[in-house]
């Protein structure tokens, strides 16, 4: 392979620290060669820390060379990458299959229109039923190439992620070859990172966190080196993820969110510096962040997926005492922010595989107070965060699922009704009966939109119906779900089978009138 001129003077080259890895350094236009159409392909990231600079170049080589859908590829990583690597790849038909989650514009298109096969799964038992070797039976259990952004390469060999470590581990157990990126435009990750071997039945162990802040495992990932094929260097800069402002109706639920906190912790059933928090990324659940800036709660700590911007506001603020992520996703102004402040904002930070984030075991133990947004919930408590209507498929689970089911509290807060294009309160985020289950009734503990918050602890099915109508429900759309509930409770219980009352020939009469009218406001339920 082609060596670059120079090789000994670059940055890459003091990253590169095993000596027995330094022949391996060659020009990212040299890996090219080594792929073919189905191959399977795993990358490094979460949101970020994927590999940017050989999936351009391969895409580059695909659209240069009258290849588009003639090189395709089943792609898996830890959850989404970057839409500069999944968009593009998306026009031009490059991924046939993609695993396990996914939140650019154009993928989603082409996963609706059936040019990808997509699989969405609990993001902590993707990467354990992905290193058992579950995804790619038909491959041998393999991968054929896992190309990997690093920061660094240790003197032992062992990969130092950047952003992210997401599923690294089980891609180096899984691969018969792989590609490391070093990506020297950004600072060294090293020392950031909690990492641990993937390890499969009867031999793992367990998960000793009792704190946000304590390790467990190593700052590295071991590596076969004789597994590594390339070493290119990478300067690509971190992809910037948009970041709108909060909008009155998220400061509306974020101050519902507080408040329910605060009346916990004078009722005693959260300490006085709360619980470890949890939350989901979007405008709500920076708000609710947010919003703890001007709260009277200190000595925060956050166990979470994604480390955002508002993070850093708390630390600012001398409101954050620790947290453990398992990405950075940030605005650009975000990640100006941190590379301009390095050690204020890694210095008590802990980037973690989703293998641990995710796990039920430190988040039972933790008692997280997990914080989420779904795209609808019902009356009875089921929660939909992936499919609209019940088959347009949005992002995926995500790790949603795993928080909800082992937090000490669970929360789900949305906004009442979204707009359509001829209605703008057209879409009731409350419904007779959601068009998809991710979250069970048995999950769920707190349901908040702006109109109120439910708390659904301990209520049985009809009585958690009431409260959430009556909380949580558009007052445009409560009536409708009054009268639904009616008429199901009269029906049902006239015929002995009212536990959990529905009239399944016209539970879907909003939805329906959604396809064809545009708006979920109905007339009735005749």
């Amino acid at each position: 392979m082609e060596v670059p001129a120079g090789k000994y003077q670059s940055e890459l080259y003091s990253r590169v620290r095993d000596p027995r890895l330094l022949s391996k350094v060659t020009a990212a236009e040299a890996t090219i060669p080594l792929f073919r159409n189905g191959m399977y392909l795993g990358f490094s990231g979460f949101a970020e820390g994927h590999p940017k600079t050989v999936p351009a170049l391969l895409a580059d080589h695909v659209e240069h060379n009258n290849l588009v859908g003639r090189m395709r590829f089943n792609v898996f990583t830890g959850a989404s990458i970057g839409s500069d690597v999944d968009n593009r790849w998306s026009r031009l038909r490059m991924i046939d299959r993609r695993w396990p989650f996914q939140q650019g514009d154009t993928i989603r298109l082409a996963i609706n229109e059936g040019a990808v096969s997509f699989g969405d799964r609990h993001l902590s038992m993707f990467a354990q039923d992905f290193g058992y070797g579950f995804y790619t039976l038909e491959n041998g259990g393999k991968i054929d190439i896992a190309i990997i952004e690093a920061s660094c390469l240790t003197r032992d060999g062992a990969i130092v992620p950047t952003f992210a470590v997401g599923i690294v581990a089980e891609l180096v157990a899984r691969a018969e070859k792989i590609i490391i990126e070093i990506n020297t435009r950004i600072p060294s990750f090293e020392g950031l990172h909690d990492c641990l071997s993937f390890a499969a039945p009867p031999n793992k162990s367990s998960y000793p966190i009792h704190r946000v802040q304590d390790r467990i495992g190593s700052t590295s990932i071991p590596c076969d080196p004789d597994k590594i094929v390339a070493i290119v260097e990478s300067r690509k800069d971190p992809v910037a993820r948009p970041l709108g402002p909060a909008d009155e109706t998220s400061e509306q639920i974020a101050a519902h969110v507080i408040d329910f906190l605060s009346h916990e912790v004078k009722c005693g059933r959260l300490p006085e510096h709360l619980l470890p928090l949890q939350s989901g990324v979007g405008t709500i659940a920076n708000a609710v962040f947010g919003g703890l800036l001007h709260s009277p709660f200190t000595h925060l700590n956050v166990w979470t997926e994604v480390f955002q911007d508002t993070l850093m506001d708390l630390y600012d603020a001398g409101k954050l005492d620790h947290v453990s992520a398992a990405s950075f996703s940030l605005s650009q102004q975000g990640l100006e922010r941190l590379f301009g402040q390095w050690e204020r904002y890694t210095k008590y930070t802990v980037i973690r595989p989703i293998q641990i984030t995710n796990h039920p075991e430190p988040v039972r133990r933790l008692g997280l107070i997990a914080m989420n947004t779904p795209i609808e919930f019902d009356i009875y408590g089921q929660v939909n965060s992936s499919l609209v209507n019940g088959s347009y498929m949005l992002n995926g689970i995500g790790g949603s699922g795993e928080f909800m089911r082992n937090a000490y509290l669970s929360i789900m807060h949305t906004p009442s009704t979204r707009p359509t294009r001829t209605d703008p309160i057209g879409i009731s985020c409350v419904v007779p009966m959601v068009s998809h289950v991710d979250h069970t009734e048995h999950d769920m503990d707190i349901l908040v939109t702006e109109q109120g918050l439910a708390d659904l602890r301990g209520l049985a099915p009809k009585d958690r119906a009431r409260c959430i109508i009556d909380n949580c429900a558009h007052p445009e759309y409560r009536p409708i779900l009054n009268d639904y509930l009616r008429r199901a409770s009269r029906e049902c219980l006239s015929k002995g089978r009212g536990h959990e009352p529905h009239l399944l020939h016209k539970v879907f009469k909003m939805q329906r009138n959604l396809e064809r009218r545009g708006t979920m406001r109905i007339s009735g339920w005749a």
